[in-house]
């Protein structure tokens, strides 16, 4: 219950490491708000999920790569809480393209939704948390991709690279209000998004072969981390850092 009475929102919340934050900040005993794209049913199931617990939950749609989206979908969540003391950015996208085949749309879509989105929404937040006058935690969950480079990632891998330094701006300029940012950079975590690229034996064996520890995560390994740096009491002198849940993929 180290998150008793606190007001979460997480994007990309219905499903995979989103959904395993969602469920394990409600766990903590924090009120969530499940952002969603598409996945209606999805959301509503981890809303479910987290009345369960006792808590109170609630799932608001939209793309985080859209400002009036944004706005609209923090605006609700803001509402449904009373208020918004946590925001886990997630939300993200993946595509593996050799650097010479992406076009200009593709690029655009993963750094529309990996990046400006995680702006967009912090923004949003910050502001409502500013204009309340109560200190936060914003969590952006980012990957290992931020400090390494993958084959066939350049757009993805720019895209994290460009979470890790908004991370730390974010960080020093809301600073003075109380807001504390950090990022979670997973290493290879078996989602859907990469789910059949796992599968593969080639694939497999050659991400394995680069991560000492050999393991590949799931998404509960992630929520550790971010109910860490979530708390203002155990992680209240933590902020701009990025924390690696990689099994030593950087290494």
């Amino acid at each position: 219950m180290r998150l008793e009475g606190r007001r979460a929102l997480v994007t990309g919340g219905s499903r995979g490491i989103g959904r395993a934050i969602a469920l394990g900040l409600a766990r903590e005993g924090a009120a969530v708000a499940v952002n969603y794209r598409r996945s209606h049913a999805d959301a509503e199931s981890a809303v479910r999920e987290i009345e369960q617990m006792g808590r109170r939950a609630v799932a608001v749609q939209g793309s985080t790569a859209s400002g009036s989206d944004v706005e609209r979908f923090v605006a609700e969540a803001h509402g449904f809480l009373g208020g918004i003391d946590i925001l886990v950015n997630n939300a993200g996208i993946l595509k593996r393209t050799p650097l010479l085949e992406i076009d200009e749309e593709e690029w655009d879509a993963i750094l529309n939704v990996n990046l400006k989105g995680y702006f967009l929404v912090g923004q949003a937040v910050a502001r409502r948390m500013v204009d309340a006058g109560t200190p936060g935690a914003i969590v952006n969950v980012s990957s290992a991709g931020q400090a390494v480079a993958g084959p066939n990632l350049a757009h993805y891998c720019v895209s994290k690279a460009g979470v890790g330094m908004l991370t730390k701006q974010m960080a020093l300029e809301l600073a003075p209000h109380g807001i504390r940012v950090n990022a979670v950079a997973p290493g290879l975590i078996e989602t859907d998004l990469n789910r059949a690229d796992i599968a593969r034996d080639e694939f497999r064996e050659s991400r394995l072969a680069r991560i000492p520890l050999g393991l590949i995560g799931n998404p509960e390994d992630v929520v550790g981390a971010v109910v860490f740096l979530a708390s203002g009491d155990e992680a209240r002198l933590v902020t701009g850092t990025s924390l690696f849940v990689d099994a030593g993929q950087l290494i």
